[in-house]
């Protein structure tokens, strides 16, 4: 990143990581200005970042989520609804987002699942929401590091081709319906766990990873969100199953995480060109308010 950039950067950690204090300390030995989190970290987490002069960031999906970690200290939060991709819960936005910012009191609040243009952004200011956070329309950018025939795959999906599944890691997920999914769906229990099986092998000697590490993430998943051991094994699916799709261009054997908002996008732009025809859109529907007109 550095080598690219001059200007402050974040970096997204996953909260129930093994290591994750070393990886916050890595942070902020090199001065790094933020640390967001795809799960709500713990209380002495947070202080661990604050202590060390990072801006804390967690993603939540829960209005009791959202007042946990703003009574801990957190600087923002991303509020995702049932639309989002990947990871979600089943509250739409439109029901979360207002209280979510009710519950957050002073701290930055963004809105994510369903947005990709200016006027979901104007409707997020509108719900009380500081900003927006995007990831399926920032996936399908040129700029995106995703194989360009997913990406051709996605623009061809309607907002009704997706699926709240539980059958990738166990917890709930939003994804791309497909052969894989169906085929997991339909699979029996054997049969999903030994394919399971298969993927954390697949991926322990891509990753290097040692298999001590592998096994105390496990573990540690099991205890922080109550999974089964069924659940643990099936987590393993995840890493290869989108490395598969998403950067091998197989989204035939793999999976492809998205938000219902895939329907409603048609092209592939730049960021740049993105965020410049969000914030135009935005003023342009602000000015018609101001005119009363539609």
């Amino acid at each position: 990143m550095r080598s690219r950039t001059d200007r402050p950067f974040g970096v997204n950690l996953r909260a129930d990581q093994p290591d994750v204090v070393k990886r916050v300390d890595l942070l902020i030995r090199e001065k790094v200005k933020v640390a967001s989190f795809a799960l709500a970290p713990r209380e002495d987490l947070i202080k661990r970042c604050k202590d060390g002069g990072l801006v804390v960031m967690p993603s939540t999906g829960a209005r009791r989520h959202v007042e946990k970690v703003a009574a801990w200290g957190a600087d923002a939060v991303v509020v995702q609804g049932g639309e989002g991709g990947g990871h979600t819960g089943r509250v739409p936005t439109s029901l979360l987002l207002p209280q979510a910012r009710d519950a957050a009191g002073d701290i930055v609040v963004l809105g994510a699942g369903g947005y990709f243009d200016g006027r979901g952004l104007v409707s997020a200011l509108a719900y009380g929401a500081d900003g927006i956070a995007m990831g399926t329309r920032f996936l399908l950018t040129a700029d995106s590091p995703v194989a360009q025939a997913v990406k051709e795959e996605y623009l061809r999906h309607g907002v009704d081709d997706t699926v709240l599944t539980l059958q990738i890691d166990g917890v709930p997920q939003r994804v791309v319906r497909g052969r894989t999914i169906d085929r997991l769906e339909r699979g029996t229990a054997p049969g999903r766990l030994l394919r399971a099986a298969g993927n954390a092998v697949a991926f322990q000697r891509m990753s290097r990873t040692p298999w001590k590490e592998i096994v105390r993430e496990g573990l540690d998943m099991k205890r922080n969100h109550g999974l089964s051991w069924s659940q643990v094994v099936m987590a393993a699916n995840a890493p290869m199953l989108y490395r598969t799709a998403l950067l091998d261009g197989r989204p035939d054997i793999g999976v492809m995480a998205t938000g219902q908002v895939v329907g409603l996008i048609d092209d592939l732009p730049s960021c740049r060109e993105l965020i410049a025809r969000i914030v135009d859109e935005a003023v342009d529907v602000l000015e018609r308010f101001e005119r009363g007109g539609r």
